[in-house]
């Protein structure tokens, strides 16, 4: 045989193996695999809880049936997760995570250190929205807004890329709180025992996650809940949102920037190259799961809201954030950084 002719029975063989790769079936592909579910903060808190909740049931709900293990990758409040999902991670549908709903404010400011675009993930879904809070410990010396803006708080954070940060930082700037900032902890179990030690005074977190892994709190009146973001929830009470603590619009369209995360809850989301056949059978098995009797079980028991955000619809949340006015992002930019 001559050497073109080898050349084109080798691309022929080539060809013919990508195609059949091509071909695969998404149970074919998933059948026998293990699928890892990446947490960018350490175990205990709401985005692990999350995670490890949709781990345990979504696999029976894609083709092929593939096994799910959960595994933390701590660092700069989920940055380092994030980008090793982007650009290191398989791409092939094998590796997913639950990445921090504050990411896409993260981008749309232009956040350093930033190595992926929130908008080229796949957004799989949430199993609920957020409601952001700021609560201060029983021992702070303050209750409400008014009350803390008569002191110095030292308030929790995972860091300044954060909402744990942003928050409080928020308050500060347009309601005139005295938080002094205290960042480093792992994630918000490690701030919680932080309160309890005395160490810090408060910090933010969602109502879901105080109501879902700190009710005795709630009950026993070891927090204060001062202001909320987000839709307002039945259940909270007499308590501002932080909307209304804001002077003009444009501080309320900063506001709304920075907690855009609200909308995604615990984002599940795919590495940029997941084929579109898997993306798309991905979303459908989760939104499958959250009418699981299995999960809402689990659910119930563990008091985790259950109100799904399909993916589809945070994708296009997302590039709406990526539009705001350049004003506005330079302004938020001060809470997401």
């Amino acid at each position: 045989m001559k050497p073109y002719a080898l050349k084109f029975a080798g691309l022929v063989a080539v060809l013919s193996v990508s195609a059949g790769a091509n071909a695969q079936s998404v149970e074919e592909f998933y059948r026998g695999k293990t699928v890892t579910m990446l947490i960018g903060v350490s175990a205990g808190g709401e985005y692990d809880l999350h995670a490890r909740l949709i781990a345990r049931h979504i696999g029976k709900h894609i083709p092929g049936n593939p096994t799910f293990i959960a595994q933390n990758m701590t660092g700069a409040g989920g940055i380092i997760m994030a980008n090793y999902l982007y650009t290191i991670a398989p791409q092939d549908g094998t590796y997913v995570a639950v990445i921090q709903n504050g990411f896409p404010a993260m981008n749309a400011i232009g956040k350093r250190k930033v190595q992926f675009e929130s908008d080229k993930f796949h957004w799989i879904g949430a199993i609920t929205p957020t409601v952001e809070t700021m609560a201060l410990w029983k021992t702070a010396g303050a209750r409400n807004v008014e009350e803390a803006r008569q002191k110095e708080i030292p308030i929790g954070s995972v860091g300044n890329a954060n909402i744990t940060y942003g928050f409080p930082m928020m308050l500060n700037e347009f309601a005139g709180t005295k938080f002094r900032m205290v960042i480093g902890y792992r994630g918000g179990n490690d701030i919680n025992l932080a309160m309890e030690r005395g160490e810090v005074g408060g910090r933010n977190n969602t109502w879901s996650s105080w109501k879902s892994t700190r009710s005795d709190w709630l009950k026993n009146k070891d927090i204060h809940i001062i202001a909320y973001g987000g839709p307002t929830p039945a259940d909270i009470g007499d308590v501002p949102n932080i909307e209304s603590l804001a002077k003009n619009e444009e501080e309320k369209q900063v506001m709304r920037l920075v907690l855009s995360g609200t909308h995604f809850g615990r984002p599940m989301v795919a590495p940029p190259g997941v084929p579109a056949d898997r993306v798309a059978a991905l979303r459908k098995a989760f939104m499958d799961m959250t009418k699981d009797p299995a999960f809402l079980k689990e659910t119930e028991a563990t008091k985790i809201d259950v109100d799904p955000q399909r993916g589809e619809d945070m994708a296009r949340i997302v590039k709406e954030i990526m539009a705001y006015p350049d004003s506005v992002k330079k302004r938020a930019a001060d809470f997401v950084e």
